[in-house]
């Protein structure tokens, strides 16, 4: 296998995996255009490496700006914005997972909570009990994405590693 061919199989591979994350297919592919790319890309050469519309390639480039995974540079003398990905993959897996917090996490434990405020009843009593049980589910969840987005990859992987003995 060649190199360019090893890189639109992993692009492929990302971009199928994306949809499973809930992200959509051309977002994921973006982002792996931008990681295994040397050299930053502007929005023509994402357009016809990946055959995406501009529009598509603009409102992805966006999002995943939104999410920090990319950086926007400018080349002096040229007009066009080129983009590059961040690289370190432990940092890319914080800013997802505080994004994924920020998106999914948070607004769940708002939910939940105003759930919890049903009319009391005999009834309420088994609804409420499982709404706090899944509350204290996505609690620790929230608590584990704490840790991952302050921890050191070593430190982080270490305390995992001590949990599985």
């Amino acid at each position: 296998m060649t190199l360019e061919q090893a890189k639109q199989q992993f692009i492929q591979t990302w971009g199928n995996f994306g949809t499973q994350w809930g992200i959509n297919r051309s977002m994921a592919q973006v982002h792996a255009l931008l990681l295994v790319s040397d050299q930053s890309k502007c929005t023509e050469d994402i357009m016809t490496e990946l055959s995406i519309s501009r529009g598509n390639a603009n409102m992805n480039l966006r999002e995943l700006m939104n999410w920090n995974l990319i950086y926007k540079e400018t080349i002096p003398g040229d007009r066009k914005e080129y983009f590059r990905a961040e690289k370190d993959m432990w940092e890319v897996a914080k800013r997802i997972t505080k994004e994924r917090k920020r998106r999914e996490i948070e607004p769940l434990q708002q939910h939940l909570t105003e759930l919890k405020k049903v009319e009391q009843s005999y009834d309420s009593i088994a609804f409420v009990a499982t709404i706090e049980n899944i509350e204290r589910l996505v609690n620790r969840l929230d608590g584990l994405s704490n840790t991952l987005m302050k921890a050191d990859e070593h430190i982080f992987f270490g305390k995992i590693l001590n949990l599985l003995k």
